[in-house]
Formats: C-alpha cells, structure tokens, sequence
C-alpha cells in the first residue's frame, strides 16, 4: 500500500496547507474543532431536548428512533464547520481545498461508489445467507422508504464530515510537515480508532472494533492520496455507514433509521466477532475496488 509515486497526486491537496505547517497550527486547529463541535452540540441538544419528551430526550444521544439519529448524524456538520473555520484561520485555507478540486471530487465519488454498489449488490447475492440468528424488523418497510432521501442526506453528512476532518485536516496538516505516509497516515488513523473505541458498548470487542477502524483509515487514507480528492474515501465511508445504519444495525446506538436490527449488540463476542473478522475481508476487497474504479 505504501508507494510514495502513487501518492502524487496527494500534492494538489497538501500545496496550500505548506505555506503554514507549523504543528502548533494543527494542535490549535483541533482545539477549535473541538471546542466548536461541543458548544454548538451542547446548543442543537439543548434545543432539540427542550422540544421533546423527557423520553424522547433521553434518547437522543443513543439515536433508538428515526428522530434521534437523524439529529446525531445531521450534527456532524458542525465537524465540517469546525474544520472550514480553523483551516481559515490557521492556515488560510478553504474548505475547498481540503476536498480537492470540486469536478474531479464528485466523479472520482460517483466512480467509486457506482463499483462499490455493484460489488454490495453481488457480494448480497452469493452465499452464506443470513447473518447466523433472524433479524429483527425495526421500521416498516414503507416508513424506511420515505425517509431514504433525509436518511441518506444524513449519513453524507456524517461520512463527508468524518472524512473532511481524518483525512483532510489533520492528514494534510501532517503530509505539509512531514514526508513519510507513517506519519501522515497512520496518526490520523490511529486518532480515528481511538474516537471508536468505546469499551462501554462493545465490551471485549472493544479492541477488535477499534482495530477495525484503524484499519479503515489506512485504506481511506491511501484512496485519498492516490486519488487528490477525498471523493473516494467519502464514497467509500458512505457506502459502509449506509448499510450499517439504514439496512442492518446494532440495536444500541444509531439504529434509529435501520430496516433491520441485528439480534444482538456490539458486545457479543459469538457470532458478532466472527462477523467483524468477516468485515475485515469485505473492506480489503471494497478498497481493492475503489482502485480499479479509479483507475478507468
């Protein structure tokens, strides 16, 4: 994966970012992020809560209904927020560059998401069917339609979020101060396990998950440096967050919008983890084939 002459085309986002690249500048971009992300949460929560039930309320953080989780994941753009502004007045940066050039941006997406679709809709075909136990229904299927479009918008949201952040921001920052991927790369992947893993919900997976998620950002991170945009790595975050908060979820957190509920939770250490390992192998292959699609 590493091959440094694959990743010229990395150069056209990290130019701006080499006028400053201080390290202090990052650090302090990330308090900023930070700080705006929980303020303006703090506010959109406070808000929200005030309109609702005390039920209702209680359940926004955990995201158990159509309501809540549009709300969690519609408040991941002020991660974007977040980001336009300290980028600005770190660095003189516009958003825009962080994505890359906006025409080449939104093809390389549709490239890859267009493989990625077609590779979701053969991997569904073949064999094993099911996931081990019967899945639970959790929204009808005519109340899971109508609510696709906002669902969807939503989940880009939340990816586009994530992704502007990893692997713009703070990989940008990093590639604009040091020359080795080690760095550029693994740091921001190694801050992207980190914000997953969370002992309190996925118990003796808790590891495992967060492994799976560093892994994640390697590969996202090495789309992004091949490709000079963040629209592979978007299409890639999306389609995966698409399937596993609209189609099949975890009951625990963020299953609001979700068809089907899994039978049981992050913390099962049975059937769940031999899905994730099986997860693993799902996602070498959907990186594998964001690279051939950007090759066409």
């Amino acid at each position: 994966m590493r091959d440094p002459a694959a990743y010229s085309a990395h150069e056209q986002l990290v130019r701006d970012a080499r006028a400053r690249p201080e390290l202090w500048r990052l650090v302090v971009g990330l308090v900023i992020i930070l700080a705006l992300y929980i303020a303006l949460n703090s506010v959109l929560f406070a808000v929200v809560g005030g309109l609702v039930s005390p039920e209702q309320a209680q359940g926004l953080l955990r995201g158990t209904s159509p309501f809540a989780t549009l709300v969690l994941l519609i408040s991941f753009g002020f991660l974007t927020l977040g980001v336009a502004i300290a980028a600005w007045q770190l660095q003189r940066r516009q958003l825009a560059s962080i994505l890359g050039p906006y025409s080449l941006c939104l093809r390389q997406f549709w490239q890859v998401l267009r493989a990625l679709v077609i590779l979701a809709l053969v991997m569904t075909a073949l064999p094993p069917y099911g996931m081990g136990e019967p899945l639970i229904q959790n929204l009808t299927l005519s109340k899971w339609l109508l609510l696709l479009p906002l669902s969807a918008i939503a989940v880009l949201i939340q990816t586009s979020a994530e992704e502007v952040l990893f692997r713009g921001y703070i990989q940008q920052s990093l590639a604009a101060r040091f020359r080795s991927p080690i760095i550029w790369m693994g740091l921001p992947s190694v801050l992207f396990a980190a914000g997953h893993y969370a002992p309190g919900i996925t118990g003796e997976n808790a590891l495992l998950v967060a492994a799976w998620s560093c892994v994640f950002g390697l590969l996202a991170a090495d789309l992004t440096a091949r490709s000079g945009t963040l629209g592979p790595a978007i299409a890639l975050h999306f389609l995966n967050n698409t399937i596993a908060l609209l189609f099949i979820s975890l009951p625990e957190t963020l299953s609001g919008l979700a068809l089907y509920l899994l039978p049981y939770d992050m913390s099962e250490t049975g059937l769940l983890r031999q899905w994730l390992f099986v997860d693993f192998a799902v996602m070498i292959v959907s990186w594998l084939t964001a690279r051939l699609a950007l090759r066409r």
